[in-house]
């Protein structure tokens, strides 16, 4: 059974940081890639980055990048989400899942998604 679970979320005031993590079971982690999304109110899930098998390459939405690193372990089948001056638009729940064609696709592999954790950026 497919499962992740989303942590590190949380308060935080505008140019704040926090670091996401995502742990990942049910399926051989090292043989996908994987996505962090992102979904606030009243607004589609996003695709906010992407990081290949093996950790050789990553992709980030424009309204992240240099803001957000993505990286993964292998051994902890775990991905994170590295956020730093962040903004009151990155509010939102953020969920991650194993990527289904080319990492940059956004396209989700599971149909299960975990509970998500919720970002709020305010002062």
């Amino acid at each position: 059974q497919v499962q992740f679970v989303e942590s590190g979320g949380g308060l935080v005031q505008p140019g704040g940081s926090l670091r996401l993590s995502c742990v990942a079971s049910g399926f051989t982690f090292s043989d996908y890639s994987m996505s962090w999304y992102r979904q606030a109110p009243g607004k589609e899930r996003e695709t906010v980055a992407a990081i290949a098998r093996a950790g050789g390459y990553t992709h980030f939405a424009n309204s992240v990048k240099g803001r957000f690193t993505i990286s993964r372990d292998d051994v902890k089948n775990t991905v994170y989400l590295q956020m730093s001056s962040l903004k009151p638009e990155d509010t939102a729940v953020y969920y991650c899942n194993a990527v289904r064609g080319l990492y940059y696709s956004g396209n989700p592999y599971f149909d299960s998604w975990g509970q998500g954790t919720q970002v709020t950026v305010s002062s």
